[in-house]
């Protein structure tokens, strides 16, 4: 009883994590910020007493739709201010919230254009960006080289977004077959406030299934052991609070975002229907047993759009941590083959030996953002 006290206990320290939702919508606002509005999107621009007279501008991660409007993303892991640590190289410092949370990398491209248009005057621009910033990050740098000097991609899923959807899609129908009954609803379709509240996962995310989730993680280890095996999920094996974490992190994704990915790709864009897993203790029952759903064809093809193509004129200098439970460092290997062998100069994937979803240091992003504007 003791040892399933202590593992409890552990599990719900990992609780205690940063996944999307929870992060702070208003962050302390550095001086030289000026916060402003352009169409229905937030803006921040930031310029430095000291100007060298160049700017980066910054494409932020995913928001769920259920949040406000506001500037997530703006701090590192250790706490360090993105606009004061941008400002201090000498550089001016502007992003926006994005017209919209929820799917927002096509809107995000238009809106990081938009502020770039609207920026006080032309200047030499580097973009940057994290995790679904980092894939609107490399999106402008393939499609609007013209635009900007260099590009910076942290922790983004540009090898594949549809293998990323897929990979979310995947874990949650994993769990739901390991862990059956305790997150209510269909991987696809996600109860929300239409029915009697006890049900209503969205609303009920954080405060009641969170915990149940964590609960049944603690209770059933070997369990929880299989569906990180099977899954491939990242996970640290110094600390057994990672499972945890990335088990909640991966499910807050579909949760959070499959109501909403669908009805912006026109239907629902995930499908396992000839999908095989491997791993488990019988994988026969598993692969006869677990959820299948196929994509809509509609969404499967309005995906075209968010997917990179590896054309590179302006350098792009990648940052991944090698255990990303989220956003996983295959992306950085998909990508690398669909640069054409005459830019592979202008492309640098730099891995970070460490567990956790854009958990980088300061000196860590500054020598890859350095590394970036200084590429010929």
């Amino acid at each position: 009883m003791k040892s399933i006290r202590r593992i409890l206990v552990a599990a719900l320290l990992a609780a205690a994590v940063l996944v999307p939702g929870t992060a702070s919508a208003q962050p302390s606002i550095p001086p030289g910020c000026t916060p402003g509005v352009q169409g229905k999107a937030l803006t921040l621009i930031c310029i430095p007493p000291v100007w060298n007279g160049e700017l980066v501008v910054f494409a932020p991660g995913y928001v769920p739709v259920n949040q406000p409007l506001g500037f997530y993303y703006l701090a590192l892991p250790d706490g360090t201010s993105l606009p004061a640590l941008v400002m201090g190289l000498g550089y001016a410092f502007a992003t926006t919230s994005y017209s919209q949370n929820g799917l927002a990398i096509l809107e995000g491209v238009d809106d990081i254009r938009a502020l770039l248009a609207a920026f006080p005057s032309p200047v030499r621009t580097h973009v940057a960006g994290v995790s679904e910033g980092g894939l609107v990050a490399t999106l402008l740098a393939e499609r609007w080289p013209e635009l900007f000097a260099s590009a910076f991609a942290a922790c983004g899923p540009i090898g594949s977004f549809r293998a990323q959807l897929d990979a979310i899609g995947d874990f949650r129908v994993l769990f739901d077959y390991f862990f059956p009954g305790v997150i209510p609803g269909s991987p696809v379709s996600i109860p929300g406030t239409t029915i009697r509240i006890p049900q209503a996962v969205i609303d009920n995310w954080q405060g009641v299934f969170v915990p149940r989730i964590l609960l049944e993680l603690a209770l059933n280890p070997g369990r929880a052991a299989e569906l990180i095996k099977v899954s491939r999920a990242a996970v640290d094996p110094a600390d057994p609070t990672s499972v945890g974490k990335t088990v909640i992190n991966l499910l807050t994704y579909n949760v959070l975002g499959a109501n909403d990915a669908a009805g912006k790709l026109g239907g629902n864009p995930f499908g396992n229907r000839f999908r095989l897993y491997f791993g488990s203790s019988n994988d026969l029952r598993l692969n006869l047993q677990v959820q299948r759903f196929t994509a809509s064809p509609v969404a499967r093809a309005a995906l075209d759009q968010y997917e990179t193509n590896g054309n590179l004129s302006i350098p792009l200098v990648t940052l991944h941590t090698t255990r990303d439970d989220v956003v996983p460092f295959w992306h950085e290997l998909l990508y690398l083959p669909k640069v054409d062998l005459s830019d592979r100069g202008r492309f640098l994937p730099i891995p970070v030996a460490r567990y956790g979803h854009c958990n980088f240091t300061a000196n860590e992003v500054v020598t890859a953002f350095g590394l970036a504007v200084r590429q010929p």
